[in-house]
């Protein structure tokens, strides 16, 4: 079974490192630069098990993103995990609250990723603990 992941972050460099470490757990994986950009490819019919979703981006932030997503029935199946830099507990709330899943703060290992995919069920077989 292929697990696909929509990989969300107006950093190049982030996109990389957070892509390769999920490719490396057997993922499929697309990106986008921005929350506009990722809902363009949901729209397109590519929708993902998981989106990992940076907060601070132009044009549509993360938190947009996630009500966006929130807001499509279609979309109620989506794993929606952020990962940023934003480690004030309120911002933490506030995202849960709007329907992410899942909070890892960067600068992160493979391993805390993975530790939360795998409380999430999102670990391929072949990776598991």
């Amino acid at each position: 079974m292929t697990v696909r992941a929509l990989v969300i972050d107006d950093s190049r460099a982030m996109r990389r490192i957070v892509t390769g470490t999920l490719e490396g757990f057997g993922y499929e994986t697309r990106q986008a630069g921005h929350g506009q950009e990722a809902l363009d490819v949901l729209h397109e019919g590519w929708v993902p098990d998981l989106c990992t979703i940076d907060w601070n981006m132009p044009v549509m932030d993360g938190l947009q993103f996630v009500n966006a997503v929130r807001s499509n029935p279609a979309w109620r199946a989506v794993t929606l995990m952020m990962v940023t830099s934003e480690s004030e507990h309120g911002q933490i709330v506030r995202a849960l609250a709007a329907g992410a899943h899942e909070y890892v703060i960067k600068p992160f290992t493979a391993d805390a990723l993975r530790d939360k995919l795998a409380l999430l069920g999102l670990l391929p077989q072949e990776v598991s603990l």
